[in-house]
């Protein structure tokens, strides 16, 4: 990563006042992937106007990228419903192109593990789709490994990768 680009983007949490950006950061970056509401992918969540208030409770946590005063990515962490206790899911990493291959999903999802591992979850799970060539392989990187069939209960009926990793 170039210096320049490294003093333009930083890594926060999330405020109130970032709703509106990160979910159309999120529906942005679904429309360039073709991730549509009906096939259960994130831009049918609907809490995704209202991450905030899904971020504050106990156990979660979302971080945003941001870049000259404006959110251009973010990612979090949550209990994964329907599961046993101990299991937390990386969620709704989406960044817009002028942040990306700067080193800043490794950097959050690396915070958001940290995260984890302080709330007391013993293992991290996520959810992709296979066209997603370069966040699974940042995911094997930070060694998640692939699992067959899907943990608890996302509503993603078309994230066919399903990853999980040891905390």
């Amino acid at each position: 990563m170039n210096v320049a680009a490294e003093q333009r983007l930083a890594l926060r949490k999330l405020s109130a006042p970032d709703n509106a950006a990160i979910a159309s950061v999120i529906r942005q970056v679904s429309a360039e992937y073709g991730l549509t509401a009906d096939k259960g992918y994130t831009v049918a969540d609907p809490n995704l106007d209202e991450l905030y208030t899904l971020y504050s409770q106990p156990g979660h946590a979302y971080w945003v990228v941001e870049q000259e005063g404006n959110v251009v990515g973010g990612g979090g962490i949550a209990p994964l419903q329907c599961s046993e206790p101990g299991i937390c899911e990386l969620q709704k990493m989406y960044f817009l192109p002028c942040a990306r291959g700067q080193g800043m999903a490794k950097k959050l999802a690396l915070m958001a593990m940290d995260f984890a591992r302080e709330q007391g979850f013993t293992q991290c799970y996520l959810e992709t789709t296979a066209f997603l060539k370069e966040a699974i392989a940042l995911y094997e990187h930070l060694g998640f490994t692939h699992i067959s069939e899907p943990l608890g209960c996302t509503g993603h009926v078309d994230c066919e990768v399903r990853m999980l990793k040891a905390l």
